[in-house]
């Protein structure tokens, strides 16, 4: 992905206009998804992901919430001043991917044996929006 043209923001300009493809150019690496649950679950410390059974490495992790910043699906906000030290919380954008995880979640307990339960937050069916009066 980072060979891809870079288009304003510093986000590879989708590969097509398919929307899987342009969805998969934007967080389709191994780890982004895995920040989107990890937030999604109340983690907003750099330690907090690091501490991930994944075990990302600290320059990946760096990237990534760099990368879901600069598409928009996550924010950083100062916590700390000295040292300076940042959270990361999930925009509206961002928390738009439960639907998303959870189906992905409900696939895997059905055709993956041996994967655990998810959490709530993942089995929750997504907020239905009331229709215009």
């Amino acid at each position: 992905m980072t060979d891809a043209p870079l288009q304003h923001g510093g986000l590879p300009f989708p590969r097509s206009a398919c929307p899987i493809t342009a969805t998969l150019d934007l967080i389709g690496d191994r780890w982004s998804l895995i920040l989107i649950r990890d937030l999604l679950m109340g983690k907003h410390h750099y330690g907090d992901f690091l501490a991930s059974p994944e075990g990302i490495s600290t320059n990946i992790l760096a990237d990534r919430l760099k990368r879901l910043e600069r598409a928009g699906l996550a924010a950083k906000r100062p916590y700390q001043a000295n040292p300076l030290r940042y959270e990361y919380h999930l925009t509206e954008k961002g928390r738009a991917f439960q639907p998303v995880l959870r189906e992905i979640c409900l696939w895997a307990q059905a055709h993956m044996p041996g994967t655990m339960t998810p959490p709530p937050v993942f089995l929750e069916p997504p907020a239905q929006s009331d229709p215009a009066p």
